[in-house]
């Protein structure tokens, strides 16, 4: 196996034996790969900064076709700290990657998920509104499960404006004259589906052009959740746990009062 560099993404890490660790790591040239790193809980372990949650470096290893790989040593650490001090923005981030994690096998070229997933990560942790970055990834990324849908007109005339509600029988939106044709829409709030339809085309650099109020990020919260359900079928902790993140936040806000 030759040695190569690798700009990366920590996606997750769990200790192996008692001073080892198993990495997974999202390799912008190699996919995801899990890396055995040896004695990563000493204290003089060059790596530790480099295999910390919410970090991108240079990482210099050896890819293995098959079983694990090798991480020999990093540079260029970048870790995102507000991600890692802060566990509501840890939350999400962790949804992102986990998300992620699922979309593609293992080993798999794709530099796109790879930079689309970076942005996600260095937009939370500069501050902008992690809820609508993470719908806005949640949407993009469904072409990776294989679901693809018609966002930008309706299904059937092929009308752009207008409200519209989502069709899983049509697989894409319908515009409010063709409601009658799937008794089985999702009846969904049309300003969930006007901000689904914005968020499957938008880049998270236009993110503050967006103004979303607390209600209507819950309906879509709500509609997100029915397509994943029906079309995806993945459950992760990670979801669950920024779903329950929110009462706390709640709490949060009234002791700040």
């Amino acid at each position: 196996m030759a040695i190569v560099e690798s700009k990366g993404l920590i996606l997750f890490a769990k200790n192996h034996k008692e001073k080892d660790k198993l990495v997974k790591i999202f390799t912008e040239s190699a996919g995801k790969q899990m890396f055995y790193v040896r004695g990563a809980h000493r204290k003089n372990n060059p790596l530790q900064p480099a295999i910390m949650p919410f970090t991108e470096a240079t990482y210099i290893s050896q890819f293995s076709e098959q079983g694990l790989s090798f991480l020999h040593a990093a540079k260029h650490i970048h870790p995102f700290r507000h991600l890692q001090e802060d566990i509501f923005l840890a939350g999400y981030a962790t949804y992102l990657l986990n998300l992620a994690d699922a979309a593609i096998e293992d080993r798999v070229y794709d530099p796109h998920l790879y930079q689309f997933l970076k942005e996600a990560l260095h937009f939370i942790d500069e501050g902008k509104d992690a809820e609508i970055i993470t719908n806005i990834f949640e949407v993009q990324v469904l072409q990776r499960f294989g679901v693809q849908f018609e966002w930008q007109h309706c299904a059937i005339c092929g009308e752009t404006h207008g409200k519209f509600d989502f069709s899983s029988k049509y697989s894409g939106v319908l515009c409010e004259r063709h409601w009658s044709l799937d008794e089985r829409r999702y009846h969904a709030d049309p300003k969930a589906i006007h901000f689904l339809r914005l968020f499957h085309q938008i880049d998270y650099q236009k993110i503050d052009t967006i103004q979303v109020s607390t209600e209507t990020k819950q309906v879509i919260r709500t509609v997100l959740d029915e397509l994943y359900e029906e079309f995806v079928g993945i459950h992760l902790k990670s979801k669950s746990f920024i779903d329950q993140m929110k009462s706390w936040q709640q709490i949060v806000k009234r002791d700040e009062q």
